[in-house]
């Protein structure tokens, strides 16, 4: 294994190109375990490391992919050992050291975690998108939301956070709204488990924005930000959440203290980067039991590594629904 293939990710002048590169073994950034990638996936901060200014990546070249599925080849852990199946992502993978974009990656052994009963596939199916909206239903779950309550929004619905909450609480038994843009996709969302499907919020999005509206929702799960996440908040119940990771709206927020001194309402803010391990580990332990979403082959499709640039550039556009899994090995 002297030299492997990737897709590097280059800034040339104003803007980043990425193509396939053969790359030698020593440019595999420090860790503890080396892992031949098998399966990858597609999230939207792949796209913005695609991005000029995106915001994502201080120095070029860089290999994309902030997660990765894979077998260990060689490790100087005793938690692993070669021929493990295992996953990782967050942390800098993809974005400040060579990711899973690529047919090896070396990774310090503690942002690596076993597969468990998951399949490489599966694992990466979930991948970070899958693990964020985990995050989130048991953050309304921990804040005591439950189903009698109300009805949940979920914002963003078609892409891979917002999907996969639609699986997760339908499953656990919410009434879920899913609100999106695409139309063409509400059987789909409904497939998920969507109890009903209305277009983007605010309805109006050249309305002036209300410090406070009706109520509506018992708490939601807002994958978007800016004007959606402002509207949401204000038209929560007394008592409700929003468990908020996405900034596709913007990361602006143009609101008041109205809804959180009048209505009580929380503002939870969701990271699956900078998670410690060993949460991390016991969430993912989780996700291959009882937590496991119920429609992953509804949610994926697949599309090999030497082929992700036209995904990610769907991705950027706001026109990919679902998740996309990258196939690594054979893939090139």
């Amino acid at each position: 294994m002297d030299t492997f293939q990737a897709l590097v990710a280059r800034q040339d002048g104003d803007r980043v190109v990425a193509a396939v590169e053969t790359l030698q073994t020593s440019e595999l950034p420090p860790g503890e375990v080396t892992i031949r990638v098998l399966y990858s996936s597609v999230n939207f901060k792949d796209a913005l490391a695609l991005t000029a200014k995106g915001g994502v990546v201080r120095d070029y070249p860089i290999v994309p992919g902030i997660d990765l599925t894979g077998e260990v080849v060689s490790s100087d852990s005793p938690d692993f050992a070669p021929g493990d199946l295992v996953l990782a992502h967050g942390y800098q993978i993809g974005t400040g050291h060579h990711g899973g974009y690529a047919e090896y990656a070396r990774l310090p052994a503690d942002q690596v975690v076993a597969l468990g009963p998951l399949s490489p596939q599966e694992g990466a199916a979930i991948g970070t998108a899958g693990f964020t909206a985990a995050m989130s239903v048991l953050a309304l779950v921990g804040r005591g939301i439950r189903p009698p309550h109300g009805p949940i929004v979920v914002t963003g619905a078609t892409g891979g956070v917002g999907s996969v909450s639609v699986d997760l609480l339908a499953a656990a038994g919410y009434h879920v709204v899913a609100s999106t843009g695409k139309a063409d996709q509400a059987d789909h969302l409904r497939s998920l488990g969507a109890s009903e499907v209305i277009g983007r919020l605010p309805a109006d999005p050249d309305a002036k924005p209300r410090p406070l509206g009706k109520t509506r929702w018992a708490a939601a799960v807002d994958c978007v930000g800016g004007a959606t996440l402002a509207d949401v908040l204000s038209t929560l119940e007394y008592g409700g959440a929003v468990a908020a990771s996405g900034l596709t709206g913007g990361a602006a927020l143009n609101t008041t203290v109205m809804p959180f001194i009048l209505r009580g309402v929380a503002l939870l803010g969701i990271d699956s980067v900078q998670l410690p391990i060993e949460p991390r580990r016991e969430l993912w332990a989780q996700l291959g039991g009882a937590l496991k979403p119920r429609h992953l082959g509804q949610l994926t499709h697949e599309v090999d590594v030497k082929d992700v640039v036209a995904v990610l550039d769907e991705v950027r556009a706001g026109r990919y629904s679902g998740r996309a899994v990258v196939k690594v090995a054979g893939g090139f």
